[in-house]
């Protein structure tokens, strides 16, 4: 493993402690109980897909199962022997695993916190010393490292561990170099893969590997991962975790960078559609510009796109069983009173993300995309909102 502590890490989010330094992980103990399954019958497979929406705990789960393994002697060291019974010594086999916690005093754990055990190799994307930025997809050069990891580890003994954050990130070469390793692992290596897409991996990489999911987390869960991870937010959990998506990245995400208070601005906007308080617009769309203000462009470009997803399943299914604002059922439901007015919210939203792309993509001024986008929403609403 690799890192120095001057870079910053692609697989944080700030204002959170590293999946590797979350010992709790919650809402996830289908996914750790179908692993501990499969190791205590000896089915241990050389590769896992741990896969699930963006921050609900898949790499927390990826660290648990790194620290469990490394921690945890295989077969004729004492350790798991899956179904003989007895080992080579005559000593009996170990009761099965209950958990995956691991002491944090004991030595894996202390060498995993601090980026130093031998055995563990972190595949990430990783720091371009040219650019003075983190590289946009990780590299077949970061890849092959695996080749040299393998061989020095090899002397250790024991099982060696690889964790792919996210293995979403490779590029092709690199995809096309971890697959050689699936189809023809070393003794005793184990792959972990963390996949908020799964279905963009190519097909031969998730022919080879077991799949953990893992799910959203509802509202009681979410303020418990929350709690653990050091939050002192004390805004509407049921709202904060509807708005989330269940993940608790994306709830941290919110809670460091006043999101909820961003999307009920968003909501109070919208509120005045389709006669649009154009003051009131282009506060929001000046709030975002200006130096030190990419945060905040992301942010409100995300709320954007999920207030458009929120309206258009609105005509289709329904009003959202939980608002993530006061006020918000009911403006959806007269934005988008029927499936007909669903369908045209969901092409705005998939033109106006487009959209938000190719502007970030040219550097287009921050405020001036954002104003593009309320108009193009309110000339919608123009169309299928009664007035």
């Amino acid at each position: 493993m690799s890192a120095t502590a001057d870079t910053p890490e692609p697989d944080r989010v700030e204002g959170a402690p590293h999946p590797r330094e979350t010992r709790a992980l919650v809402g996830q103990d289908a996914a750790e109980a179908a692993f501990l399954e499969a190791f205590d019958a000896d089915r241990l497979h050389h590769g896992w897909l741990i896969s699930g929406p963006r921050g609900v705990g898949k790499a927390t789960l990826a660290w648990r199962i790194a620290r469990f393994l490394l921690a945890t002697p295989v077969t004729g060291e004492g350790g798991n022997d899956g179904g003989g019974g007895l080992f080579g010594d005559g000593a009996p086999a170990p009761a099965p695993a209950k958990s995956l916690d691991i002491a944090d005093d004991h030595p894996v754990a202390r060498r995993i916190a601090a980026l130093a055990e031998p055995r563990l190799f972190l595949l990430r994307r990783a720091w371009d010393d040219k650019a003075k930025r983190l590289k946009q997809v990780i590299t077949v050069d970061e890849a092959r490292k695996l080749k040299s990891f393998f061989n020095l580890s090899a002397a250790d003994g024991g099982r060696r561990v690889v964790i792919v954050d996210c293995a979403d990130d490779m590029n092709t070469s690199a995809a096309n170099a971890l697959l050689k390793l699936l189809e023809e692992p070393p003794d005793d290596a184990i792959l972990l893969l963390v996949s908020h897409q799964p279905s963009g991996l190519l097909p031969t990489i998730r022919s080879r590997c077991r799949e953990l999911r893992c799910k959203p987390l509802d509202a009681d869960q979410l303020a418990r991962a929350m709690t653990a991870a050091g939050s002192q937010d004390d805004t509407d959990k049921a709202a904060l975790a509807e708005l989330a998506g269940g993940s608790v990245g994306e709830a941290m995400r919110l809670a460091n960078q006043d999101g909820m208070q961003a999307y009920r601005d968003i909501v109070n906007l919208f509120a005045t559609l389709p006669d649009l308080d154009r003051a009131q617009a282009l506060k929001l769309a000046e709030s975002a510009a200006g130096r030190g203000k990419a945060e905040r462009f992301e942010l409100l470009l995300r709320l954007f796109d999920l207030f458009l997803v929120r309206t258009a399943r609105t005509g289709v299914s329904g009003p959202p069983l939980v608002e993530a604002a006061p006020g918000e059922s009911a403006l959806m439901q007269r934005l988008s009173p029927a499936p007909h007015a669903g369908r045209a919210w969901a092409n705005l939203q998939q033109d106006l993300s487009a959209r938000a792309r190719h502007g970030q993509a040219v550097n287009l001024d921050p405020a001036a995309l954002i104003l593009d986008m309320i108009f193009k929403i309110n000339d919608t609403a123009a169309r299928l909102a009664p007035r």
